[in-house]
């Protein structure tokens, strides 16, 4: 069971921190790596992340509440409407925006894209130059010394695969945060509800085993959870926008549909600690992507 709120000590520091960037750079596999547990959903797949997902990071000087964002590019449909207008309201939500970038590679439009947003917010930025394993060339730190330099930003190279410079950059957010309260329970480590993380696991799954074949087209929902002392029964529906996406995650013989069922369904014991019995199916919603109404009921608003 979750604790109480406790009252901070003289000197505590805590605030909300937004992780913000383009697609594909790292931002979910950063957070699970500063709250040292799976909490984001990750996949080479564009805007794997579609809700502003808090990560609550808490020692016993600090609360540093981390608000993952949508990777941010200009929308195509109005699904991307939507994560494009959330990942954008986070700028003036919270006290620091960490902007993070592929520092494997040479800073592009993108990245210029997104700097260019962040000017009409007046919330402090720091640039992270992420899968600084992966660098190769020197060259390419120029890029983005001159991304820092012509907005004023202090910038640190890190990996958040393997937690080089993260220690350095947790200290960079301890400095940038103000005294303050726990603004909730030190055991907890995201705001979202089991539910919530149940579908995202599962969605994760599909994204990894089908690939480019169902890129954006796919949402979860838990649709009933019923837990014994021995076993959580989860049953959740795959909604899909065509017919032939539907054959593609059943699979020849319903072969694909065991092997996301059997490798969500681990997952998701971990999430639980516990036995986890998954059953999966999956409905055709046409153009739910396109559709107000099917996004507010597949859990896509826009936030405040």
């Amino acid at each position: 069971m979750l604790g109480t709120i406790p009252e901070a000590k003289e000197n505590f520091r805590s605030g909300f921190i937004a992780i913000v960037g383009r697609p594909n750079v790292g931002k979910s596999t950063l957070m699970n790596h500063l709250i040292g547990q799976k909490i984001a959903i990750t996949s080479p797949v564009a805007q794997t992340t579609r809700n502003r997902l808090r990560g609550i990071l808490t020692n016993e000087n600090a609360q540093i509440i981390f608000v993952d964002t949508p990777g941010i590019h200009k929308p195509h449909h109005q699904l991307g409407k939507i994560l494009f207008k959330n990942a954008i309201a986070s700028f003036d939500s919270v006290d620091l925006v960490l902007m993070v970038v592929d520092c494997s590679v040479k800073a592009g439009g993108g990245d210029r894209y997104i700097a260019e947003l962040l000017t009409s917010s007046s919330t402090p930025v720091i640039l992270g130059l992420n899968k600084a394993d992966q660098q190769k060339d020197e060259q390419i730190d120029q890029s983005y010394h001159d991304l820092a330099q012509q907005y004023s930003w202090p910038y640190l190279k890190f990996s958040a695969l393997d937690g080089t410079g993260t220690l350095e950059l947790q200290q960079r957010f301890l400095e940038a945060l103000p005294n303050g309260p726990y603004y909730y329970p030190p055991d907890l480590v995201t705001d979202q509800p089991e539910r919530f993380i149940m579908g995202e696991l599962i969605r994760e799954q599909i994204l990894h085993l089908t690939q480019q074949e169902i890129p954006h087209s796919v949402a979860v929902v838990i649709e009933k959870v019923e837990e014994t002392p021995k076993l959580t029964r989860v049953m959740a529906a795959i909604n899909v926008e065509r017919q032939s996406q539907k054959g593609i995650i059943i699979g020849a013989k319903g072969s694909m549909l065991r092997n996301i069922g059997q490798s969500a369904r681990e997952q998701i014991q971990k999430l639980i600690d516990g036995d986890v019995y998954l059953e999966l199916f999956v409905k055709v919603e046409p153009k739910w992507r396109q559709s107000r109404m099917l996004l507010a009921e597949l859990g896509y608003r826009e936030e405040n």
